[in-house]
């Protein structure tokens, strides 16, 4: 079973804790101490970001680490080169989460086979429509084994959330607001009410909230209704501050 089908069936009471960071930062290899560190502090999923020079969503934070990545030398041939023996020492959940561009210079097919062998588990493409990836590329992800995991914001229509739960296959991202990554302060009510909202669908897939969760008080409010959380611009300012140092006890604070 995929990693990612077999952590969210684990444990029904348990939420979880997933950790976003950018490939090639700080230094070029830091990637997998990173993902080693992760693990070893008990994060339940990674997201790996692939640097895009042009990206759509994120904040300054995630923008300015993707900048460093890509200076450093940071490109989709060294990311999986970094991750060639992965699976020898990391066995959480792992997903790639990039823009749509990159992946279809370096050939749909042949990343989604590089991520198999690598051991991916997921992509998440913001920029990809969902009709696109049906018509186009949903037997090529299912041949590789990747499920894909599409966003959804407070604007989504109940329609399209539908859709987009029908075509998922593992989890829904959830936005928590329309605005870029690492921006907001805390959950305020429209934010509470569009998580409950949500969560009463009684959607097949589960929910993972992110943007705007940055420790264990909004870890808390915005697994109430959800089964998980993502924390990344926090995380990668505490490498910017910390470099891969005291990883550990960032992911306690952020849980406790």
């Amino acid at each position: 079973m995929n990693r990612i089908k077999q952590k969210l069936q684990e444990d029904p009471q348990k939420k979880l804790l997933s950790i976003y960071f950018t490939a090639g930062y700080p230094e070029i290899e830091d990637t997998l101490p990173i993902l080693q560190e992760l693990e070893k502090s008990g994060v339940d999923m990674v997201e790996i970001g692939l640097p895009f020079s042009d990206p759509l969503a994120d904040g300054p934070v995630i923008q300015r680490s993707s900048e460093a990545a890509l200076k450093n030398g940071m490109t989709t041939n060294k990311l999986f080169a970094q991750l060639e023996h992965i699976r020898e020492t990391v066995q959480i959940p792992l997903l790639i989460m990039g823009y749509f561009n990159p992946i279809l210079q370096f050939g749909v097919e042949k990343f989604c086979q590089k991520c198999k062998e690598a051991g991916i588990d997921g992509l998440i493409i913001p920029d990809l429509p969902v009709e696109e990836y049906e018509l186009q590329y949903k037997d090529i992800f299912q041949q590789y084994d990747l499920l894909p995991v599409f966003l959804i914001t407070p604007h989504t229509s109940e329609e399209r959330i539908r859709q987009i739960d029908q075509i998922s296959e593992g989890f829904i991202y959830m936005v928590s607001s329309a605005a870029v990554t690492g921006g907001t302060a805390g959950f305020g009510q429209l934010q509470k009410d569009y998580f409950s909202r949500v969560s009463k669908m009684g959607l097949k897939n589960p929910l993972i909230v992110g943007f705007g969760i940055k420790d264990s008080e909004t870890f808390s409010a915005a697994t109430e209704k959800t089964k998980g959380a993502i924390i990344g611009s926090a995380f990668i300012k505490h490498l910017t501050e910390n470099g891969t140092g005291n990883i550990q006890d960032f992911i306690k604070k952020a849980r406790d």
